[in-house]
C-alpha cells in the first residue's frame, strides 16, 4: 500500500489595499481567515485592516530589520507543516519589501508560494500615467546618498521603457532634481495618494513637476512614472523656473497676466502654480 503523499506548506504573499480598503480582494480575505499565522510588516497596522474584516488570526512581526532572524523561525514554522500568509502595509508583498527575501528562503525550503494579488502603486500609476505601458523599469527609491543616486541615474538614463519611482514627500524636491539633472527634458506623471480621498495625478515634464513642487509644499506618498530615453520631451521644452519665464515674457512686451499665463501653458503647470511660485521669488 502507498504511503499517502505528504502536503506541502505554502507561503502566501498577499496582496493588501494601497489605500481604499474596497480594493481588498475576496481571495485575501478569505486566505488571512484560514492560514494559522500572518507575518506583517507592521502589525498595528495590520491588525486594523483585520479588524475591518472581521479576521482575527494572529499576527508576527516581519519587517526589513529583522528578516534574518525571523524568516529562519518562519521557515521553521512552515517545516512542521504550517501554511503562512505574508503582507506588507500596503500593496503587494516582495515590492520594496522582504517578502523577496521570505519567498526565496521558502522556495529554497522547498515549500509552495502562491500569490495572492491585489493592488499594486507602481501599476496603478502607470496605467493612469498617458505614458507608455507596453514596457517599464520599477526602480523603487532612489539611494539618499547623492553619489549612489546619480550612479544609479546614468545607469538607467539610456532605458527606453518608462521608469516608475517611489517617493516620500519629504524627498520628493530632492528627487526630481536629480531626475532633472541626470535624465534631462522628459516627460512624466506624478501620482500621489493614490486610491484615497486626496489622489491626484500631475502630468507634464521634469521641470514644470519641479516646478510645481517647489512653489506647492509635497504631500503623501508619490509613484514617479517617467518617459523612457525615446519619450524624451523635446529639447525646446524650457528648462526654466516659472519666474525666469514671466519675466523673459515680460521683456518680450507682454502683460504680466499673459506672461503667467504663457509661462502655465509652457511648463504644463496651473496658472495657480505659476502665481505661487512668483510669491516665493
Amino acid at each position: 500500500m502507498c504511503e499517502e503523499k505528504r502536503r506541502v506548506p505554502t507561503l502566501y504573499l498577499v496582496g493588501t489595499p494601497i489605500g481604499n480598503l474596497q480594493d481588498m480582494t475576496y481571495r485575501a480575505v478569505a486566505v488571512l481567515k484560514t492560514v494559522p499565522l500572518i507575518a506583517a510588516e507592521d502589525t498595528r497596522h495590520t491588525r486594523e485592516l483585520l479588524t475591518h474584516f472581521d479576521i482575527h488570526t494572529r499576527l508576527t512581526s516581519y519587517h526589513e530589520h529583522n528578516k534574518a532572524a525571523k524568516g529562519a523561525e518562519l521557515i521553521a514554522f512552515m517545516a512542521e507543516g504550517n501554511d503562512l500568509a505574508c503582507v506588507t502595509d500596503a500593496g503587494l508583498p516582495g515590492i520594496s519589501d522582504p517578502g523577496s527575501d521570505l519567498a526565496a528562503r521558502a522556495i529554497a525550503a522547498g515549500f509552495s508560494v502562491s500569490p495572492v494579488p491585489g493592488a499594486n502603486a507602481a501599476l496603478s500609476a502607470l496605467i493612469a500615467s498617458g505614458l507608455d505601458t507596453r514596457r517599464f523599469s520599477f526602480v523603487g527609491f532612489l539611494p539618499r546618498q547623492k553619489k549612489k543616486r546619480t550612479e544609479l541615474l546614468q545607469g538607467i538614463k539610456d532605458h527606453e521603457e518608462t521608469l516608475l519611482f517611489y517617493e516620500a514627500p519629504h524627498h520628493l524636491r530632492e528627487t526630481l532634481a536629480a531626475l532633472c539633472d541626470v535624465l534631462g527634458p522628459r516627460l512624466m506623471a506624478a501620482g500621489r495618494e493614490l486610491t484615497k480621498r486626496y489622489e491626484e495625478f500631475r502630468r507634464g515634464t521634469l521641470a514644470g513637476l519641479l516646478a510645481h513642487y517647489s512653489a506647492e509644499e509635497p504631500r503623501g506618498e508619490f509613484v514617479l512614472v517617467v518617459a523612457g530615453a525615446e519619450g524624451e520631451a523635446p529639447e525646446s521644452v524650457p528648462q526654466e523656473t516659472p519666474q525666469e519665464l514671466v519675466v523673459q515674457f515680460m521683456e518680450e512686451g507682454r502683460t504680466k497676466k499673459e506672461a503667467m499665463r504663457e509661462a502655465a501653458r509652457r511648463l504644463h503647470l496651473s496658472r495657480r502654480d505659476v502665481y505661487q511660485a512668483l510669491l516665493e521669488k
